[in-house]
């Protein structure tokens, strides 16, 4: 584990988890290796081409959690320019990934020549490729040129859309002399509570942050009500609410983001966010999740179509293609993290689309 103390073994191990269980839900719902290997397990198959996507509340909810660390850990905003602080994230999360959609365009032309297969992406033509690169692939119904591309462009919009709610309340705030905290974390709680009772529970806004709001909301609220300060019912008002949502009307993702939320609730209250569990392979594949994230599915589409091509009909040899696959996409990705995403050539990049000011400037850390 880092001995970093920005480093949180909690949210580490449940990044790391639900990393892997992504991989191998693509890898389970993806390509031929799990249609000739589903004769051998296909109960544990059918279960992670099903469930384990649903692995993806929990970043929302851990997303959540660590901006409002950052942004507004007393409940209001203390980023002094927004904009500013959006633009940042845009490039914390395009620049490794405008190298991995590269990636995976190469990887679909590899698997084309092998063969074919609905899970291999057309060859993009350049406004599609833009509008991947500005995030605007979903809004614009462009087909997606990876799996799992639309979380970065959702993890963007609700960034975006929970400093503006923080933003407005803080200006409200100073107009009508209130509390700041207070009106931020209402505003928040608000938006979490439309999102949960109304825009969730319709499939036509699962383009638009409001829509996975409820489940990133949690984890702000998650971060401000388990406040040691604070009283401990704050956090099961939150639990209680929710499960009002669930009662009015069920949804499993909500369900995992409730529990994801009072874990790292639980955790911050009782002290133990940082440092359990003391695991240096969680808090490795934790580091990683993103880069693994990435850059799995051209590997996964890759050994696919290498596998089908030499013995398309054998399970067990497919099933240890699979195998393979998993492991090569954390190879994969532990590289990409040290040479892309953490690399010397990428923070250049970003000095070059943002150049640091001559003064010293306070940086907020980063989700």
């Amino acid at each position: 584990m880092s001995p970093r103390p920005s480093r949180m073994a909690c949210i580490d191990a449940l990044k790391a988890l639900s990393s892997q269980l992504i991989v191998l839900h693509h890898l389970a719902f993806y390509g031929p290796m799990s249609d000739a290997a589903h004769v051998l397990a296909p109960d544990l198959l059918d279960w992670l081409s099903q469930y384990a996507r649903i692995a993806v509340q929990v970043f929302l909810v851990v997303s959540g959690f660590l901006a409002a660390r950052s942004l507004a850990p007393g409940g209001h905003l203390v980023v002094p320019h927004p904009l500013l602080a959006i633009w940042r994230r845009y490039q914390k999360l395009v620049v490794p990934y405008t190298v991995a959609i590269l990636i995976a365009i190469a990887g679909a032309a590899i698997a084309r020549t092998w063969m074919r297969h609905d899970s291999i992406p057309s060859a993009p033509g350049l406004h599609q490729f833009l509008a991947h690169v500005l995030l605007l692939h979903n809004l614009l119904d462009f087909d997606a040129l990876s799996a799992g591309v639309w979380y970065v462009a959702i993890d963007l919009q609700l960034f975006a859309l929970l400093i503006v709610a923080l933003w407005a309340a803080r200006r409200c705030a100073q107009w009508f002399e209130l509390g700041g905290s207070q009106l931020g974390t209402l505003t928040v709680a608000g938006l979490v509570l439309a999102s949960l009772f109304w825009f969730n529970r319709n499939a036509a806004w699962d383009v638009w942050a409001i829509y996975f709001f409820g489940a990133y909301g949690l984890g702000s609220l998650a971060f401000w009500v388990s406040a040691p300060e604070r009283s401990p019912v704050a956090l099961l008002v939150l639990g209680a609410v929710v499960v009002a949502a669930l009662i009015l009307d069920f949804r499993l993702r909500i369900a995992v983001a409730l529990a994801v939320a009072l874990l790292l609730g639980a955790a911050r209250r009782g002290g133990w966010l940082e440092h359990w569990p003391r695991a240096r392979g969680l808090a490795f594949f934790g580091r990683i999740s993103y880069s693994v994230f990435l850059v799995h599915f051209p590997v996964c589409l890759v050994v696919n179509a290498l596998v089908f091509h030499l013995v398309p009909h054998q399970p067990v040899l497919n099933a240890l293609g699979m195998v393979l696959a998993w492991a090569l996409s954390n190879a994969a990705g532990a590289v990409f993290h040290r040479y892309v995403e953490r690399g010397a050539p990428l923070r250049s990049l970003r000095l070059a689309l943002w150049p640091a000011r001559p003064r010293p400037v306070q940086r907020q850390q980063s989700t």
